[in-house]
């Protein structure tokens, strides 16, 4: 029995240390031989900014068209939709994209190094063209079911930074038509991309399941950027810039400080109150939401988030619910304890009857999430996204890890039943 009590507390440990390090590297980030590997949470750059907390640059482009009415209103907002596609696609969820007046749209650019470089990436037109020896187009960016941007096999042994295509069923065939050609004489094939040469590749066989590789001088960003543009489209007309401006941030860092005081102030609130009026499960509860706090900074950092204050406010969303969870479980370990059960039958039952209600409910807010991810954009994605992100670790921090300190604590002697009912009156 000492032996699996000690055992225990050296669980218990080993646990505490865990969070703890996930908490450091969170905030200190890895450095291994003076190269960052990771960065802490805190370093510059580590997260952007919205433009409400970072300011940015504002650009409007106006289209180059001689379209009037309906066509002209059809015609932008084709370039709106494809304009946004290309902002998420960069991972710019927070900038905004809106139309202004009839032929023009703006776009809102946060918390970027290089603004010009930010908006050459996305403004490419990406005409992608396939070309035979006699310079004859096979195949076109319509034929395109999807590009991926990353680190393929283009040769045996050799991997390099590419785009992976995969072709629609008439650019199958047509594709097919076009190398079974080109290898009868082991001819190349070339990859154009807005009428300049990308790649030249040999063919030799017959290519017929619809697969294409794009090769090239690319790295990851490049790859990425490219595959995102074919897979966003043209845009319909030719975009002529008129205004590019530098702005401040609208709220600036003074409410960034602010909102985190803040809801630091409250995360300490209600460790207090869940330590004092929980008792020991409040305790623990404590603990597995500073894991959901280290844990949650860190998917932060890996992801480079961009965040609005609409953002952040999804963040505490998701920290209420992790204490709402907790509060669920620990009201049914009362209701057993008051039934007369030990602590141990009391926890596992609490946590058992508990579970349907937390996972509904959660499972709810997820779809709600999903909504307003994909069909919104800006801020409302960030929101979103950063209450997506809560929710499942707060499943886990309530249902895995808060369970697991509180067995630990009974297996480590701590019994008594009232030590694990909460205060209030006794259930009748």
């Amino acid at each position: 029995m000492n032996y699996s009590r000690t055992a225990n507390i050296s669980r218990f440990v080993l646990l505490l240390l865990a969070i703890v390090f996930v908490c450091m590297i969170t905030v200190t980030g890895i450095y291994i031989d003076d190269d960052t590997q990771l960065k802490g949470i805190f370093e510059k750059g580590t997260i952007r900014l919205g433009l409400d907390l970072a300011g940015g640059s504002v650009v409007t482009f106006q289209a180059n068209t001689e379209d009037t009415g309906a066509d002209l209103e059809s015609g932008m907002d084709s370039v709106y939709t494809v304009m946004r596609d290309r902002l998420d696609g960069q991972g710019l969820t927070e900038a905004l994209c809106y139309l202004t007046g009839d032929d023009m749209i703006t776009i809102e650019i946060p918390d970027v190094e290089d603004p010009n470089e930010a908006i050459a990436s996305f403004m490419q037109t990406a005409k992608l063209q396939f070309k035979d020896k006699n310079g004859t187009v096979v195949l076109e960016g319509e034929h395109v079911e999807s590009a991926v941007g990353g680190n393929f096999q283009v040769s045996e042994g050799k991997y390099e930074y590419a785009v992976s295509l995969t072709l629609t069923d008439e650019g199958a065939k047509k594709f097919a038509a076009a190398t079974k050609t080109a290898a009868a004489s082991k001819d190349a094939i070339g990859i154009y991309i807005d009428g300049q040469l990308i790649s030249q590749p040999t063919v030799n066989e017959e290519i017929t399941d619809g697969q294409a590789i794009i090769t090239g001088s690319f790295t990851y960003e490049t790859a990425t950027a490219l595959a995102n543009n074919i897979n966003a489209g043209a845009f319909r007309y030719e975009l002529v810039t008129v205004e590019q401006r530098t702005v401040g941030a609208t709220l600036g860092e003074d409410s960034l400080s602010t909102s985190l005081i803040a809801g630091a102030i409250g995360v300490l609130l209600v460790l207090i109150f869940m330590s004092i009026y929980y008792k020991v499960p409040g305790i623990m509860a404590s603990i597995a939401l500073v894991a959901y706090v280290g844990i949650f900074g860190l998917v932060l950092v890996i992801f480079g988030t961009n965040l609005t204050l609409a953002g952040i406010a999804g963040i505490f969303l998701s920290i209420g619910m992790a204490v709402d969870a907790n509060v669920v479980i620990f009201e049914r370990v009362k209701e057993e304890i008051d039934l007369g059960k030990s602590a141990k039958a009391a926890v596992k039952a609490g946590f058992k009857r508990a579970f349907s209600a937390i996972l509904d409910s959660n499972v709810t807010t997820i779809i709600a999430c999903a909504v307003l991810y994909f069909l919104g954009s800006g801020t409302i994605k960030g929101f979103a996204s950063t209450l997506f992100i809560g929710i499942v670790i707060s499943l886990f921090t309530a249902l895995v890890i808060t369970k697991a300190l509180l067995n630990l604590c009974i297996g480590m002697g701590i019994t008594e039943p009232k030590k694990y009912r909460s205060l209030g009156r006794r259930a009748k």
